[in-house]
């Protein structure tokens, strides 16, 4: 029995994630960095978090959102390219976009033209990892419905 469970938890950790997960209760810490720019308003109109900046889109409900969809903003044409090419933020991905916006796309999109509206930074992978971990915590109920027909 206990060569089964040991069997289970080494495929269960060969199929997670190849980056550190990060922690939201130290993301929303970090978030600070990034309510200047960016706030995170539900669909009640609830600010969650941030001070209703609007100079970034809002990042309700970014992970899992398509790349340059958030309605009523204007994105560069690097994101919108992106998403147009079917790209849906996740985690990993936007740990390491806010990192490097420019490098991102450029990498992305094999384009070393490619540009970022956001010129911010971010610092270290744990802090990226945490406020990626703290976005994700803030995002909407997924539909049981909804996450059956759109996993892989």
């Amino acid at each position: 029995m206990k060569f089964h469970f040991a069997v289970l938890a080494v495929l269960a950790s060969a199929a997670a994630p190849a980056f550190a997960e990060g922690d939201a209760a130290a993301g929303e810490a970090v978030f600070a960095k990034c309510q200047t720019c960016h706030s995170v308003i539900d669909a009640d109109g609830n600010t969650l978090a941030g001070k209703g900046s609007k100079t970034g889109p809002n990042l309700y409900g970014v992970i899992g959102r398509v790349a340059g969809s958030y309605p009523e903003f204007k994105y560069g044409d690097s994101i919108v390219a992106a998403g147009a090419a079917g790209m849906i933020w996740d985690e990993a991905q936007l740990a390491t976009y806010v990192q490097d916006p420019a490098g991102f796309w450029k990498d992305y999109l094999k384009d070393k033209g490619a540009k970022s509206k956001m010129m911010f930074k971010l610092k270290g992978e744990e802090d990226a990892a945490n406020v990626a971990a703290y976005l994700a915590s803030l995002a909407p109920p997924v539909d049981g419905a909804a996450a059956a027909t759109t996993t892989p």
